[in-house]
């Protein structure tokens, strides 16, 4: 268990500094990637347009279960072998890097800013590649509002969650993790296509980000804390009032904790593909933000990354 902790705290260092190399990326592409392809293949074989809605539930279980299944044996074999050798737990947690999102978030959160720095059109265009709701129809505020929640929530399942349960289970844990994150991604919503043969993938994904949304929130509080202890117990006092408010079991706490360390309300009405949505308010504060509460986001979140960092360098001399 030691070298888990110490592996995942390696792992989530050499992310923040080197995240996935391109050159790399450029040959084999990109883990998540190979998943998404295993996934669809699956549904091609398991998808039934005429099945009842039990039978499609089955048959999401089955591709999910099938999935799991692929992905979990590698991983495991892998593991087994990297184990045999002194220093290989170094090698695991290199390629653990693959499946965490911490550099690549910092990137996209931050080409956003960049983005309204230079104007509207550029800001919605960096704010596109991180956020499903209809870009044209936002404002300044609504960009900067659109980036930070998703720079929340992405926090808890591309960085918290993978690396959690890398730590309590080593790289077969980090990799059916990803696997249920992806499934969740590409078929866990409720579309009419979705909403019985995704069923297991979202309500599977709602319970492994479990422990990490929560886990993530309280980093924000504690960063927040750092240099206002007194704002670090007001986060934790609206994360618990607002969080249970979100429509995601899971999103409201790390959304909620990051508001409420900016001063400001996440939620409120927005659009998505046309229909519009009006979600609870999350936070105490500002309704209208700003572009700098993008930088000052971001240095809340490398702050609450360092505090995991640290996290896991204690758990591996404890545990």
């Amino acid at each position: 268990m030691t070298l888990h902790f110490a592996a995942a705290a390696l792992a989530l260092l050499a992310e923040r500094l080197f995240g996935y190399p391109k050159p790399l990326y450029s040959q084999i592409g990109h883990p998540v990637e190979w998943i998404g392809s295993l996934l669809s293949k699956l549904e091609t074989a398991f998808y039934d347009t005429n099945a009842e809605p039990i039978e499609a539930r089955l048959r999401g279980v089955a591709a999910l279960t099938a999935l799991l299944l692929i992905v979990t044996i590698p991983a495991i074999l892998v593991s087994a072998f990297l184990s045999t050798f002194r220093f290989g737990w170094i090698i695991e947690a290199l390629l653990a890097t693959s499946l965490i999102a911490q550099h690549s978030l910092h990137e996209h959160a931050s080409a956003v800013g960049k983005g309204l720095d230079i104007s509207l059109a550029e800001g919605r265009k960096a704010v596109s590649q991180i956020v499903g709701r209809d870009p044209a129809q936002l404002d300044e505020s609504g960009i900067v509002k659109a980036a930070l929640e998703s720079l929340a929530e992405n926090t808890s399942d591309g960085i918290v969650a993978p690396v959690l349960w890398y730590a309590l289970l080593g790289l077969p844990g980090i990799v059916v993790y990803k696997a249920i994150n992806t499934a969740d991604s590409m078929i866990g919503h409720r579309s009419e296509r979705y909403v019985y043969f995704g069923w297991a993938a979202a309500r599977l994904d709602d319970l492994v980000n479990l422990p990490a949304s929560r886990l993530t929130g309280l980093l924000f509080a504690s960063a927040a804390a750092w240099t206002d202890r007194e704002r670090g117990k007001t986060v934790l006092s609206v994360m618990w009032r607002d969080a249970p408010k979100h429509n995601s079991p899971n999103a409201g706490w790390p959304e909620s904790a990051l508001a409420a360390s900016l001063s400001v309300k996440f939620g409120g009405p927005r659009s998505y593909e046309g229909s519009k949505v009006d979600l609870p308010w999350m936070g105490e504060g500002r309704e209208l933000l700003i572009r700098d509460d993008i930088r000052k986001g971001l240095r809340l979140y490398g702050r609450a990354m360092t505090f995991l960092f640290c996290l896991g360098l204690l758990c591996a001399v404890l545990f």
